[in-house]
C-alpha cells in the first residue's frame, strides 16, 4: 500500500503542471495609470465630440420635418420638434429634378467608383513589383503630382478640347485617380507574402492571375475603404459640373442641384413651375433645402456601416507596412 501511494506521488510530480497564464498588462510599464481627472477628462472630450457631430444632423432631420408654422416660430432652423409632418419629403419626391438627379448621382458615383478602383488597383499592384519597368520612374512621377499639377485652366481646355464639355465622362475621368489612395494600395501590395507569390509562379500563374487570385482576396479590407474613399468623393462631387455641365439640368447630380437650391432659394433650377410649384405656400422652402440635404445622406448613412470594421485593418496596415 506504501508503495502504490509512493508510486503516485512520483507520478503526479512528474506529470507536466499546467501553464497559468500571466494576466497580460495592456498598460505600457512607462505609462503612468489613469487618475480620476484624466478619465473624466477623456470622457468629456469624446462627449464633445459627439454633440458637435450628432446635433447639426439633429437639427437637419427635425427641420426637414418641420411645417411652416414651426421653422417661423424657430426663426429659421428647428432644434426641437413642433408640428412634424413628411410634407416635405413628399413635395420633393414628386419633383422629377430631384429624382432624376438621384439616378444621376447614382449612376455616377456606380461607374466612377468601378473605374477608379480598377485603375488604381492595377496601377498600385504593378508599382508594387520591384521587377516591374520602370515602376520607380513611374512611382516619381505620380508622387510629383501631388504637389505640382496644370491647374484649373489648363485641366478645362484639356477635357473641352476632347470634347468632354456636356459630356458625363467629364464629370468622372478628370478625378478618377487619387495618388494617395494608389500609394496605400501599393504599400498594402507591397506586404503581401513573398512566397505565397513565388508559389503561385511555380504553379504557372501569371501577373493577372496573381492580382485577381491572391493579392485582391488577401486585401479585401483595404480595398473596401478605397472603394468608399472614391464612392464619397464621386457622391459629393458638384465642381465638375459647373465646369463642364453648367446648362443642361438633366444630367446634373443631386449635390449640384442641392447647391443651385439652397443658392437660390426659391426653386429647383430645370423643374416645372420653378422647381416645387405652388408648395411653397404649404411647405417651407428651408424644410425642403434640409430635406434635400438628408436624402443626400442616406446613401452614405447605408453604405458606411458595411465598411466601417475594414477601416482600422485597411487603412492602418496599408499606411504602416511597406
Amino acid at each position: 500500500m506504501l508503495t502504490i501511494e509512493r508510486t503516485l506521488d512520483v507520478a503526479k510530480s512528474l506529470a507536466p503542471q499546467p501553464v497559468r497564464k500571466k494576466k497580460r498588462n495592456p498598460r505600457p510599464a512607462w505609462e503612468e495609470p489613469p487618475t480620476v481627472i484624466g478619465e473624466a477628462a477623456k470622457g468629456i472630450t469624446l462627449g464633445g465630440v459627439l454633440l458637435v457631430m450628432l446635433v447639426p444632423l439633429w437639427i437637419i432631420v427635425v427641420t426637414s420635418l418641420s411645417t411652416q408654422g414651426a421653422v417661423n416660430r424657430a426663426g429659421g432652423l428647428v432644434i426641437w420638434p413642433d408640428g412634424l409632418t413628411f410634407e416635405a419629403y413628399r413635395v420633393m419626391l414628386e419633383d422629377t429634378t430631384v429624382r432624376t438627379a438621384l439616378l444621376v448621382s447614382l449612376g455616377i458615383t456606380a461607374a466612377g467608383t468601378v473605374v477608379s478602383m480598377a485603375v488604381s488597383v492595377m496601377c498600385a499592384y504593378g508599382l508594387s513589383r520591384s521587377r516591374s519597368f520602370a515602376h520607380r520612374f513611374l512611382l516619381t512621377l505620380l508622387i510629383v503630382t501631388m504637389f505640382v499639377n496644370g491647374g484649373l485652366i489648363p485641366t478645362f481646355l484639356v477635357v473641352t478640347g476632347l470634347g468632354g464639355y456636356g459630356q458625363w465622362w467629364s464629370l468622372i475621368l478628370p478625378s478618377a485617380i487619387s495618388v494617395f489612395n494608389i500609394l496605400i494600395l501599393r504599400s498594402f501590395y507591397s506586404s503581401t507574402s513573398a512566397d505565397l507569390i513565388e508559389a503561385a509562379r511555380i504553379d504557372g500563374a501569371g501577373e493577372w492571375r496573381i492580382l485577381w487570385s491572391i493579392v485582391l482576396p488577401t486585401s479585401r479590407a483595404v480595398t473596401a475603404v478605397m472603394a468608399l474613399f472614391y464612392g464619397v468623393g464621386y457622391w459629393n462631387s458638384f465642381f465638375n459640373v459647373m465646369l463642364y455641365m453648367p446648362t443642361d439640368s438633366e444630367k446634373w447630380p443631386l449635390q449640384y442641384v442641392l447647391y443651385t437650391y439652397v443658392n437660390r432659394g426659391n426653386g429647383m433650377p430645370g423643374s416645372v413651375n420653378s422647381g416645387f410649384g405652388t408648395a411653397f405656400s404649404q411647405t417651407a422652402p428651408l424644410s425642403l433645402q434640409m430635406a434635400v440635404v438628408v436624402l443626400t445622406l442616406v446613401p452614405l448613412l447605408i453604405v458606411y456601416p458595411f465598411v466601417q470594421k475594414h477601416f482600422r485593418t485597411g487603412v492602418l496596415t496599408g499606411a504602416i507596412k511597406g
